[in-house]
C-alpha cells in the first residue's frame, strides 16, 4: 500500500520558468533573485547561469553578478527536478514522531510535498531540510527522504526517511504493499453497498492532463471503503488504499458516483460554508515496520478543525 516514487510517475523533464522582476528586486544580483524566487541554493543558481540555462530581457551578457532591472524578465531552463539543489526553508508542519531513522509528520492541507511547476518554494521537502539538515545527503534529489506522498489538498500522516538505511527499508515496505494507509473521506451521497472494494485501473485522463481517470490502459488500483455514517446528502467513509496511484481515492469515489467533498478537480460538492481550498481527505492511520528494528509502528492523526466543523454542520443539518 502507499505510493512509491518511480512506480506511477512519468520520468522527470526539464522545466522552463519565467520570472518577472518586481520593483523590490531592483539592483540585486541575478543569482540571488533566482535562488530566492525558485527556492534553490545560491550556488546552484550560479551554476545554472554558468551552464547557459538563464536568459534575461535587458542584457546579452548573463552572469551571476548581473544586476536585475525592474520590469525585466528572467527565463530559467531548469534541468529535470531530480537534479535540483534545494534551499532549506522554515515551513510549518507538525512532527508526530521522530528517531534517528524516520520522521512521521502531520502534513497540513495546502502544503505541497515536493517541488513541482508552480510550487518551487515552501514545500514539505524544503521544511524537512530546514529541520533535518542531514537529509540533504540523501542522494541530492528534490525528494530527500520522501517515499510516498499526499496531494497538496490532503492532510494527515506521512513517514519520511532520515538516512539511506531507512529510505531503502521504507521503499521495500511500500513496494511490497506492507504499509497500511487508512484515510477518512467525506463524499456526496450514500455509497451502495455501504462497504466494498473498487478495482478500476487508473491512468492520465486523455481529456485533461491535470486529472487521472479509470482507463483500460491504466495501472491496477485497489481501494477498500466502509461507510461510517450518511446524513444530509453526505457520507463519511474509511478508505484503505491497497495500491498507491495518483489521486486514487478521489478517482475511485468519483467513478462510483460519489466524488469527495471539496474536490473541484473531480466535480465534488463545495457546500455552503465550505470556505477552505482543500478536499475532505485525511490520512488518518499509518502503520508500517520500522526499517531498522523491524518493530510494527502505528500512528493515528485526528481530523483538522476545518473538517470537524463540516461534520458538525452536516450532523446538525446546517
Amino acid at each position: 500500500m502507499g505510493h512509491v516514487f518511480g512506480e506511477t510517475e512519468d520520468a522527470p523533464k526539464a522545466e522552463g520558468v519565467q520570472i518577472s522582476v518586481s520593483p523590490g528586486w531592483e539592483g540585486h544580483r541575478l543569482d540571488f533573485l533566482i535562488s530566492q524566487e525558485l527556492g534553490l541554493s545560491r550556488s546552484y543558481a550560479t551554476k545554472l547561469i554558468r551552464m547557459g540555462r538563464v536568459m534575461v530581457s535587458w542584457s546579452d551578457r548573463v552572469k551571476p553578478a548581473l544586476k536585475v532591472q525592474t520590469g525585466g524578465s528572467v527565463s530559467v531552463d531548469l534541468p529535470p527536478p531530480e537534479d535540483l539543489e534545494l534551499q532549506p526553508e522554515d515551513v510549518p508542519f507538525q512532527v508526530v514522531y521522530e528517531d534517528q531513522d524516520i520522521v512521521v509528520v502531520n502534513k497540513p492541507a495546502g502544503l505541497v510535498v515536493h517541488p513541482a511547476p508552480g510550487h518551487w518554494r515552501g514545500t514539505l521537502v524544503h521544511g524537512l531540510l530546514y529541520r533535518y539538515p542531514e537529509m540533504m545527503e540523501l542522494n541530492g534529489v528534490r525528494r530527500p527522504g520522501i517515499v510516498h506522498r499526499l496531494d497538496g489538498t490532503t492532510s494527515g500522516l506521512m513517514v519520511v526517511a532520515r538516512n539511506g538505511l531507512a529510505m531503502e527499508g521504507l521503499i521495500r515496505s511500500f513496494k511490497g504493499r506492507m504499509v497500511e494507509k487508512v484515510y477518512i473521506a467525506a463524499v456526496s451521497g450514500s455509497p451502495c453497498p455501504k462497504e466494498g472494494e473498487i478495482r478500476f485501473p487508473i491512468g492520465r485522463d486523455p481529456g485533461n492532463r491535470k486529472r487521472m481517470a479509470p482507463v483500460d490502459w491504466g495501472r491496477d488500483a485497489h481501494t477498500a471503503y466502509r461507510t461510517l455514517w450518511s446524513h444530509g446528502g453526505y457520507s463519511l467513509l474509511l478508505c484503505q488504499i491497497k495500491t498507491g496511484r495518483t489521486h486514487q481515492i478521489r478517482v475511485h469515489m468519483k467513478a462510483i458516483g460519489h466524488p469527495l467533498v471539496g474536490d473541484r478537480l473531480y466535480g465534488g460538492a463545495c457546500p455552503r460554508g465550505w470556505e477552505v481550498e482543500r478536499v475532505f481527505l485525511h490520512s488518518w492511520r499509518l502503520s508500517f515496520q520500522h526499517p531498522r528494528t523491524g518493530k510494527m509502528m502505528s500512528f493515528v492523526c485526528p481530523l483538522p478543525d476545518e473538517l470537524i466543523k463540516f461534520i458538525v454542520q452536516v450532523r446538525r443539518g446546517l
